[in-house]
């Protein structure tokens, strides 16, 4: 009984030392690679307004956090506002997330300053691939049902629902999320942050074409 006992003990101290030993490991491995994922997220954010704002050299002036309560939950979106190197005023790019098919949908949509839209990207999205997934270039402008251009003064719609946005083949649901997405977006943008909870900071960052 006494053998038993005292193999039971060992098993449990072993058990014990792999678990502080695999835990540190893993604090180690999180803490060296904290680092270059945060560098590889800014890289991929800079990458993207500069996309959706199509233009290479950008100056990012202010980051305003934006809450709005929509269907009785709390939405965040982030307002990008952006200036030419003279400082005079581009428009914005807004981080804007909707309940997708497969999970949220992140979407980043530039506007210019009379609210049309420049170009957008997906940041996030849990779409099943070969269908919801092709709302990336579905919507773009050389696309099937260009959203460039447009301004959601008067929300875009699917066809569907009487509007004259053609929805992604076999995907309503997902279409349907994206542009409830760029009109929340919208929304937000032409509020120009009244009633926000700002986080915004003064000529932020410089974004620049990379050199060759």
């Amino acid at each position: 009984m006494k053998k038993l006992e005292s193999t039971l003990v060992n098993m449990v101290g072993v058990l014990v030392c792999v678990c502080l030993i695999m835990g540190g490991i893993l604090a180690f491995v999180n803490h060296v690679t904290e680092g270059p994922i945060g560098l590889q997220a800014e890289k991929a954010l800079s990458d993207g307004i500069k996309a959706v704002m199509v233009s290479d050299q950008l100056n990012v002036t202010a980051n305003d956090t934006v809450k709005e309560t929509i269907d009785n939950k709390e939405c965040v979106f982030i307002v990008h506002k952006v200036a030419d190197a003279s400082g005079k005023e581009l428009g914005a790019a807004v981080e804007s997330t909707t309940l997708g098919f497969g999970g949220d949908l992140k979407v980043l949509v530039g506007f210019n300053p009379a609210g049309e839209i420049l170009g957008y990207t997906l940041l996030e999205h849990a779409e099943t691939p070969g269908l919801g997934a092709k709302a990336d270039k579905w919507f773009q402008k050389d696309g099937k049902a260009s959203i460039i251009g447009k301004n959601p003064a008067t929300p875009l719609q699917v066809s569907k629902d009487g509007g004259d946005v053609d929805a992604i083949t076999a995907s309503t649901i997902t279409s349907r999320a994206f542009l409830k997405a760029i009109n929340q977006a919208y929304n937000v943008y032409m509020k120009k942050g009244t009633d926000a909870e700002s986080g915004a900071t003064k000529k932020v960052a410089t974004i620049k074409a990379e050199q060759p």
